[in-house]
């Protein structure tokens, strides 16, 4: 009964010891099926290496055979190299092995090779012989490997996490045909988080031609990132440079979407700015920012600031609220203005960073669905900061991040759309080669929003057509379609812009030909007759885009569409006769945020075409040109007036001074507002007619002289 019980314990540790392996290899493969479901790995896509099975051993068996205790799990095949494999290598390890069941199927249960079946079974028929088949400690030790394997599974599962850290340190790898595969886990692992944060989404393949159907303004989080964009084109080496040992000391700061935080900004600390949600119609969401009383209190002494005419008052008020935003715009056009271009961007985004800090928690840069009334003053600093952040961003060689802001800025007011970005983001999509993204704009808004009455439309869309035709991996269908559709198009351009034409050959340093430039439909009289409206317009086109017409293949392609345009007036076709009405009954007068984007533009040659109401009125940097139909929450309080028993001299000497407003100093209402500043206004005119009066009755009187006997004489 000894050696019956002793022999029974025997056999019962050693099936303990082969159910702690298998439960160990089983847990490991559902770790590894459970990774390779969510990269998204099929069975079969990588090589399969020998397995353990091929070459008749197994971890955990291994080390039972020896008497040993069987591996931790996940920690087996990290151990030191077999002494019997002359190359490590070609045992894959459990947690890796390629030749695991696909999804759905069962695991068979982890078997000897025959040769060790064999010897095990000599060993234990002696003791089998003794007991007899069928003894109460196998039926026991049955159960209790039941146990353990789910106690052993469970532990497995628990500290999955540390075996696929531990999988990223591998740099090479074998598959079936010898050779070495490069492991780049990181990269897979960035994959899967964005296939994760956007589900069902398909990825924009190349050329940026657009295979999923999401909305028109979705805005991508990765694209607002400038150096996302730079890595693509000059590697990460080259653009983070020394930058990642400096980041691991950085102090801790908030992650933003807008713009990176630097360790040159002071601290942040509440600015007294909050977003608020007004309502939620028909899945649409309209937020609006609100100034607390103390950054009320900080716009007033900006607002005063800038009525000095002296930008160290800005830089006065900053030192003391590093954040505020209209402080930080109009500081940043001063530093451009002196060519202090670095600075200028910065303070931009730092303006960006104190209005992210305050969003709301619903507020939503990718969705499209969020909108901002620009008509709130407290709105329009966030839409001005986009704007200039988008300028900096596109001279810096960042068209792709550029157009991503030019899309946000869209989308918080698509209707309206005060700044008129649908001037720009045509150029945008061509400099990012976006072509797919500026013909389905063109196809969604036509519609609705004309925009084929718009010249930088009418020809930057034919021009994408043509872009997309000449781009060999799509379908020769396509292609061909392609070119049909900017065929018509740039020929429907030329017939209802022909101004556009000549300028934008003499940008290109382009001579056309005699005819071309001989006919009047192209001539200087195209340019003298069209309106004042259309000519900003087309001003604003030709300077923005005329380099990307420059190229030489462009230009033979535009070449024989214009001789087509001639050959259709010269025919008096119907569609040179209806261009011809539209543009008479049409852009009489641009709208004012027409004027607002050509006024932030910088472009010499639309700015020069602006009108003098627009030219002869003060522009501030902060708000340019704001609407006339105002929402506003709260107004500056009346500043302190002048005692009235002020004297006119002390009156005039006021009125030198560079801040003097004949009406900042009384304000009334109405009738009396009026007859205020009449009032003044005569007064000063007395005033001045007074101080000529005195200079001209002016006499200078000889000092007396008194006789001095031992004074200085004449000298001789």
């Amino acid at each position: 009964m000894g050696a019956r019980g002793g022999g029974g314990r025997a056999r019962r540790g050693a099936a303990r010891r082969r159910s702690a392996g298998a439960g160990a290899q089983r847990a490991g493969a559902m770790s590894r099926r459970a990774l390779r479901r969510l990269r998204g790995e099929q069975r079969g896509q990588e090589g399969p290496g020998p397995g353990l099975g091929e070459l008749g051993l197994h971890p955990g068996l291994e080390h039972a055979r020896e008497g040993g205790p069987p591996p931790a799990p996940g920690k087996g095949p990290r151990g030191p190299p077999r002494a019997d494999v002359s190359n490590r290598f070609e045992l894959i390890p459990a947690e890796e092995s390629e030749d695991e069941p696909a999804a759905g199927e069962e695991r068979p249960e982890p078997r000897l090779s025959e040769q060790d079946t064999a010897g095990r079974s000599q060993e234990g028929s002696r003791d089998r012989s003794k007991e007899g088949a069928g003894s109460p400690p196998e039926t026991d030790g049955d159960g209790q490997r039941e146990g353990q394997e789910a106690e052993q599974t469970d532990r497995t599962l628990a500290t999955s996490n540390k075996p696929r850290k531990k999988k990223k340190k591998r740099k090479t790898k074998k598959n079936s045909a010898g050779e070495t595969v490069e492991d780049n886990d990181l990269e897979d692992i960035e994959s899967l988080l964005e296939r994760i944060e956007d589900p069902g989404l398909a990825p924009q393949s190349q050329g940026g031609i657009s295979t999923d159907s999401r909305p028109l303004l979705y805005v991508e989080h990765r694209n607002l990132n400038p150096e996302n964009e730079l890595k693509r084109y000059f590697g990460a080496r080259a653009v983070l440079g020394d930058q990642r040992p400096r980041q691991r000391q950085r102090q801790y700061v908030r992650s933003m979407w807008l713009t990176a935080p630097k360790n040159t900004w002071p601290r942040y600390s509440k600015t007294g700015i909050t977003m608020q949600l007004l309502d939620n119609r028909r899945g649409v969401q309209h937020f609006t920012f609100e100034h607390h009383r103390e950054y009320q209190q900080v716009q007033f002494k900006f607002l005063d600031a800038v009525e000095s005419m002296d930008p160290n008052n800005i830089v006065l008020l900053l030192q003391m609220n590093p954040y505020h935003v209209d402080s930080l715009l109009q500081l940043s056009e001063v530093c451009r203005m002196q060519e202090d271009q670095e600075m200028a961007r910065d303070l931009i985004e730092r303006a960006l960073y104190s209005l992210e800090c305050a969003f709301h928690p619903v507020f939503s840069l990718t969705s499209g669905t969020c909108r901002l009334d620009y008509r709130r003053p407290e709105n329009r600093a966030f839409f001005l900061a986009l704007f200039k952040h988008l300028m900096f961003l596109e001279k810096r060689g960042c068209p792709r991040t550029a157009l991503e802001f030019c899309k946000l800025i869209l989308s918080l007011d698509p209707e309206n759309d005060p700044l008129c970005v649908l001037l720009l983001i045509d150029f945008l999509s061509l400099r990012a080669r976006e072509y797919t993204f500026l013909t389905r704009l063109f196809q969604e808004w036509e519609s609705h929003r004309n925009l084929s009455q718009l010249p930088n439309f009418a020809f930057s869309v034919p021009l994408a057509y043509f872009f997309l035709s000449q781009q060999e991996e799509r379908p020769e269908l396509e292609r061909s379609q392609a070119r049909e559709r900017a065929a018509r198009l740039i020929q429907l351009a030329l017939i209802m812009f022909p101004s556009v034409l000549m300028p934008l050959l003499d940008h290109c340093s382009v001579q056309p030909d005699a005819r071309v430039a001989s006919h009047p439909f192209f001539g200087l009289n195209a340019q003298v007759s069209q309106s004042p409206a259309l000519n900003q317009l087309t001003s604003l086109y030709v300077g923005r885009t005329h380099a990307l017409w420059k190229d030489l293949a462009v230009m033979a392609w535009l070449e024989p569409h214009v001789h087509e345009v001639l050959r259709m007036v010269d025919a008096q076709d119907a569609l040179v006769q209806e261009a011809e009405h539209k543009r008479k009954i049409r852009y009489q007068s641009a709208p004012r945020n027409i004027y607002r984007h050509i006024i932030l533009s910088e472009m010499k040659e639309a700015t020069a075409a602006l009108p003098l109401e627009v030219t002869s009125q003060p522009v501030m940097d902060f708000d340019p040109l704001p609407p006339l139909d105002s929402i506003v929450s709260y107004t500056r309080p009346e500043r302190t007036s002048h005692p009235s028993n002020e004297s006119t001299l002390s009156l005039f000497f006021r009125s030198l001074l560079p801040n003097f407003n004949l009406q900042g100093d009384i304000r009334h209402d109405g009738d009396n507002e009026a007859r205020a500043a009449q009032d003044l206004n005569q007064e000063v005119n007395r005033l001045m007619a007074a101080m000529r009066d005195m200079l001209a009755n002016i006499q200078f009187q000889e000092p007396p002289r008194d006789d001095n006997p031992e004074g200085d004489g004449d000298w001789d």
